[in-house]
């Protein structure tokens, strides 16, 4: 006779009957998470406790990171049938183009903040480079068709910046998040070279339907382009061209020209080139 007396059995009975459908790991969350940090503690040693004093120390850091995606990916093999192994190399050889996108993004935010003293203190302290670097690595992995761990890294990253870019968004070299808290990036999200975004930024679907899920649904932004906080961008044929500025709180739904100015009521007008974003927009 069991001792224990189920009070609530319908609902037990349903719940565990639902819990018998899932075959998640239990631990995939926090794997995910000291991914993240074995990562990030390769590439930087400003996420480590220490230094690698040698060349064959890191070296052992590597094939722990490798392991430890290994583990993860194998892990989910119930899921997604593709083979581990192949994922997993990839992802390590391609762990040098991940670090020089980072080390540009470092260098794009010191440059175009005053308030940075130096590369070193983006890296240790903006939520902006922790944001991008944990959606690089991520970026890698969903291009190879693993979805839940990426997905699982770009929320950890949110949890911890406030930041949400969806590991599907494209993004190019030296972006700069500015201050970060609220940022939106969605799957299709086109972003280019030299781009600046500042908080509360949305690229975002016009029009959120699921028969629209393999369409391009978000934003295409152009080079060198400056976007000022909480400005709504949104729609999947809508571009903003390069070299354009987007006024604080502006709503965008359609394209706009290169070398613009859209204002915080939306209005567009032509920017010179090469003046200085925050001397023409006064703020």
């Amino acid at each position: 006779m069991d001792v224990f007396e189920i009070k609530n059995k319908e609902l037990v009975e349903e719940l565990m009957a639902r819990r018998s459908e899932h075959r998640f790991p239990v631990q995939i969350r926090s794997a995910a998470k000291r991914f993240a940090h074995e990562l990030l503690a390769v590439l930087f040693p400003h996420f480590t406790d220490h230094i690698q004093d040698s060349a064959s120390q890191l070296d052992s850091e590597i094939q722990k990171l490798e392991a430890t995606l290994r583990d993860i990916l194998g892990s989910l093999s119930d899921i997604y049938p593709k083979s581990p192994e192949c994922v997993v190399r990839t992802f390590i050889d391609n762990l040098p183009s991940i670090y020089h996108a980072l080390l540009l993004d470092a260098k794009a935010i010191y440059h175009g903040d005053p308030a940075a003293v130096s590369v070193d203190e983006v890296i240790l302290g903006y939520p902006g480079f922790y944001a991008i670097a944990i959606h690089r690595a991520a970026h890698e992995l969903y291009k190879l068709k693993f979805p839940l761990l990426p997905r699982l890294l770009a929320e950890h990253a949110h949890h911890h910046t406030g930041i949400d870019i969806h590991p599907g968004a494209t993004i190019g070299r030296s972006f700069f998040i500015d201050h970060g808290t609220g940022i939106v990036i969605g799957e299709t999200a086109l972003i280019g070279n030299g781009v600046k975004f500042y908080q509360g930024v949305t690229l975002g679907a016009l029009v959120v339907q699921k028969h629209l899920s393999n369409r391009k649904r978000h934003p295409t932004i152009g080079d060198n382009v400056v976007v000022y906080a909480n400005a709504t961008i949104l729609g999947g044929e809508t571009e903003v061209g390069h070299d354009s500025v987007v006024g604080g709180n502006a709503w965008i739904t359609e394209s706009i020209p290169a070398f613009s100015i859209v204002g915080r009521n939306s209005d567009v007008r032509p920017r010179k080139p090469g003046a200085e974003a925050d001397i023409e927009f006064n703020i």
